[in-house]
């Protein structure tokens, strides 16, 4: 159902549950920054937890102890996520503190503090190679293109970042008709939307929107030479189906028997050989747009023929397509996978919301199952030819000065 303010919300009730998940979707992220607030979805997300006018700091923490709530918050690209998971007959309370915590204060004195964490945790990540890989090919590949903005933001626009600025995007942003509302589990549906609109119907509507246009990533390798990093660490990324296009499915599956992180082909090129001690491959669907995530890790001398192995898989894959045996493992893993995912309602939450976040739709995981079961050969192949993984982007961080 929908508010008159445009707030959206969804759920999947399972009266056999234990349990009960919900989270707010702010559809929200790096991407809808300007370069003048860079960085502040996520340190939004750390303000949101600050407190409100109805609760202190401690109060929202306390609350969600008491309640036994296993509770968190991620903010991505796209997309910044409030949720916990309670008993069922805790619903009520939860909703109250999820709801309420959605209004922050946003105290002068809570932003001026919060910044040092925030400092801290980036220079934190600096230290850490596959982030700093994933953080600058996102760059080079979408250069040009707000999903190449930086999820954390840099050490200099968290400094100049001002609580006004914050509070503007807060508005803007955190707008209901930017919000869905997801319930999953052992719920009493009708009480969860009453309470609801009772405590969000006044929340004013910005009618916010998200700027698209389609990315035109470069061919290009890069490195980062940094000889305090012993290890070469490799990155590469190339276009892949949206959160929209059903290709997504093919995508799954692609992705799984190329760069699975056992049993696949760069597994056994690059792993099982001790090429690279790492070789994987993940499909990052956006909105409107999408990502094939290759990364390897290997001795700095054998970076180069890691990196020419990976390109010949991809391009023996485009020609030549996946066996039956490995199309059928790859569906079977990925099914399994989320089957016993979605046997907890936090962790079919995420799928609910984001189902209702990208397309306005619900979808049964059964449903979900049995369309990735559909995905045939030709398909798979259709999506390999039509993104072409050797039209990638590639970036290597480590001792060496060039991956040529």
């Amino acid at each position: 159902m929908q508010l008159n303010n445009g707030l959206d919300i969804v759920a999947e009730v399972n009266p056999t549950a234990a349990s009960m998940a919900a989270g707010f979707f702010v559809r929200t992220g790096s991407r809808d920054e300007t370069s003048d607030v860079s960085g502040v979805s996520h340190f939004l997300e750390h303000m949101v937890f600050k407190g409100t006018h109805r609760r202190s700091a401690l109060d929202v923490n306390r609350t969600f102890d008491e309640l036994g709530a296993n509770y968190n918050a991620f903010t991505n690209e796209e997309n910044t996520v409030y949720f916990a998971a309670v008993l069922p007959e805790f619903q009520a309370p939860l909703v109250d503190l999820l709801c309420d915590i959605m209004r922050p204060a946003l105290r002068k004195e809570d932003f001026d503090v919060e910044k040092g964490v925030i400092l801290d945790e980036i220079a934190l990540y600096k230290d850490q190679p596959k982030f700093r890989v994933y953080d600058g090919l996102m760059s080079a590949h979408f250069q040009g293109h707000p999903l190449g903005n930086r999820i954390l933001g840099s050490t200099e626009s968290i400094e100049a970042l001002r609580q006004e600025g914050m509070q503007a995007y807060f508005d803007r942003r955190y707008s209901p008709d930017n919000i869905t509302v997801a319930g999953v589990g052992n719920l009493d549906f009708d009480a969860f939307a009453a309470q609801i609109a009772d405590l969000c119907s006044s929340w004013t509507p910005s009618r916010t929107g998200r700027e698209h246009f389609e990315s035109h990533p470069p061919r290009a390798t890069s490195v980062i030479t940094d000889r305090k990093v012993s290890r070469e660490h490799i990155g590469i990324m190339s276009k892949a189906p949206s959160c929209q296009d059903d290709a997504r499915y093919a995508a799954q599956i692609l992705a799984a028997i190329v760069g699975d992180t056992t049993g696949s082909r760069l597994y056994y090129a690059l792993v099982d050989p001790a090429i690279a001690d790492e070789a994987s491959m993940t499909y990052s669907p956006f909105d409107r747009e999408g990502v094939f995530l290759t990364f390897i890790s290997s001795d700095a001398d054998r970076a180069v023929e890691a990196t020419r192995i990976a390109a010949s898989e991809f391009q023996t894959f485009a020609e030549s397509g996946p066996t039956d045996t490995e199309l059928e493992a790859a569906k079977n893993k990925i099914a399994t996978g989320a089957t016993a995912k979605g046997e907890q309602p936090m962790g079919r939450l995420t799928a609910v919301g984001f189902e209702w976040v990208y397309m306005k739709q619900y979808v049964p995981l059964s449903d979900d199952i049995e369309r990735l079961l559909q995905v045939t050969a030709e398909e798979v192949v259709e999506v390999a030819r039509r993104y072409d993984l050797s039209a990638r982007t590639v970036l290597g961080l480590g001792p060496l000065e060039s991956l040529s």
